[in-house]
């Protein structure tokens, strides 16, 4: 018998019989309420869910990992976690995911608990969907339609909400079904009955087409939106890009620490929740290295694992800061049990923008939050496996001052601070400083126009025969 943490590689056609024959529970997950009576826990009720998920590779480890971040998701939008199970197979079932003998003892596990709502670790067909409701009978949703429930709620500005509403309906088109045969009833017709009356004769389209067609049309209406919002996006953008400010984007998973790094950089307030998403929309603030260059540094929406494709499409002008910067910091969360899946999964969104671009990959740094979380045994794995990585603890502020030198070590300064004083005779160079540079401040002495200011390295060098001394 091959023990479930070493299983048999799918390509010998052989699973475990024990996994393959159970339903395996994953301990912890439940955050069912106890210390409430009846009465008022029937008030306090949110959707009570069981979480299913199949494991198809991997070690057990892995597959509790990924059960334990779908609970972390679905509380994240408001669920009760009653229950996790785990379904041991080569692949996910084609037709009801689990199987449909697990289906059913997963009806059983649904009457137990008194659950509502089944979500499944994966994204489901439409036929998957259709097929496990029938047989447990309360609602099923997969992975995909709570990420995009938790962006809905999440989304507070105009574009954010956009393109969470086009993502969703994306997903929702071709899954549109309904209870009953109310969707599939005609209005017109014979297939509407004779009691339909006056009015409601004629060709007629099931309810199912009538919402289908008003989807499209409002997909289409965002779409247009989203376009023209777009440019103003790329206005601001443009205008940052030719500022004498470097660009750096946070990246990395929800939850690791990137909007609690951005106000430690810079100053910044902005909202900091221990939640998954709480970030949606970029925000950007200024700030300035030791030497006194400035930069810019964004805060993008995290990424998780099998991050959905709608969302990925919607929040492209999101996805565009990592494309214009000069630098990516890419925020681990050090406390996490799996820090490098973590990598892995932001540096497969982030590759699948760039390689879309065609444009070369701008340098990463590696930053390893909440180190004051982290156990010891923990951070001493992670430096070895990340010798390049800055660690940090954007609450307690360690750490900080070795992140900024090594963002301006990887960020080479375009200009210069200089001091000069130009001859008269040489209006020329005047002219070049006040069009390329910054100018600080102006003074006309006796030999000629001194002038303190940034100016571009080129321009730097031309300039050091006048320099002030």
């Amino acid at each position: 018998m091959t023990h479930p943490e070493h299983p048999v590689t799918p390509s010998t056609g052989e699973l475990a019989l024990e996994d393959r024959a159970s339903l395996r529970r994953v301990a912890g997950l439940s955050t069912e309420l106890t210390d409430v009576t009846e009465v008022e826990y029937r008030q306090l009720r949110l959707e009570r869910v069981v979480l299913v998920g199949v494991w198809t590779e991997g070690s057990a480890a892995d597959a509790d990992a990924s059960l334990a971040e779908l609970a972390a998701l679905a509380e994240t939008a408001g669920s009760e976690v009653l229950e996790g199970l785990i379904q041991r197979r080569d692949k996910p079932d084609p037709s009801t995911y689990i199987g449909s003998g697990k289906a059913v003892e997963l009806r059983e596990v649904v009457l137990a608990t008194g659950a509502d709502t089944v979500i499944c670790d994966g994204e489901l067909s439409p036929a998957q969907l259709n097929s496990l409701e029938k047989v447990v009978k309360v609602k099923v949703i997969d992975r995909t339609a709570l990420i995009l429930d938790i962006f809905a709620q999440h989304a507070t500005s105009r574009e954010g909400k956009a393109q969470v509403s086009l993502a969703q309906m994306e997903y929702m088109l071709p899954r549109l079904r309904g209870w009953g045969e109310s969707m599939s009833r005609q209005a017109g017709g014979r297939a509407g009955g004779a009691g339909g009356g006056v009015g409601t004769r004629g060709p007629g389209e099931t309810k199912i087409e009538t919402d289908r067609r008003r989807i499209r049309e409002r997909m289409a209406k965002l779409r247009r939106e989203i376009r023209d919002m777009k440019k103003i996006r790329d206005t601001q953008r443009s205008r940052r890009l030719t500022s004498d400010a470097a660009s750096v984007a946070i990246v990395g998973y929800t939850n690791a620490g990137k909007s609690s790094l951005l106000n430690a950089l810079t100053g910044a307030g902005v909202l900091v929740e221990n939640a998954l998403f709480a970030t949606l929309e970029p925000t950007t603030r200024r700030g300035e290295f030791d030497d006194g260059r400035p930069f810019v540094l964004t805060d993008t929406v995290g990424f998780v694992r099998h991050l959905p494709t709608q969302l990925v499409e919607a929040f492209r002008s999101t996805l565009e800061e990592v494309v214009d910067a000069d630098l990516l910091v890419h925020v681990v969360d050090g406390s996490d049990d799996h820090p490098l899946a973590q990598i892995n999964a932001v540096r497969q969104v982030v590759n699948d923008v760039i390689v879309e671009y065609d444009i070369a990959p701008p340098p990463e740094l590696l930053v390893v939050n909440k180190i004051d979380a982290a156990t010891d045994l923990g951070l001493a794995a992670l430096r070895r496996a990340l010798p390049d990585a800055v660690f940090v603890s954007a609450h307690t502020g360690e750490g900080l001052d070795r992140l900024r030198a090594r963002m301006a070590e990887m960020i080479p300064p375009t200009d210069a601070t200089v001091d000069v004083t130009i001859p008269y005779d040489r209006g020329d160079l005047v002219a070049r400083v006040h069009a390329d540079g910054r100018v600080d401040a102006t003074e006309h002495t006796a030999d000629g126009t001194r002038i303190k200011a940034r100016v571009p390295m080129a321009l730097a060098a031309s300039l050091g025969e006048f320099a002030t001394f």
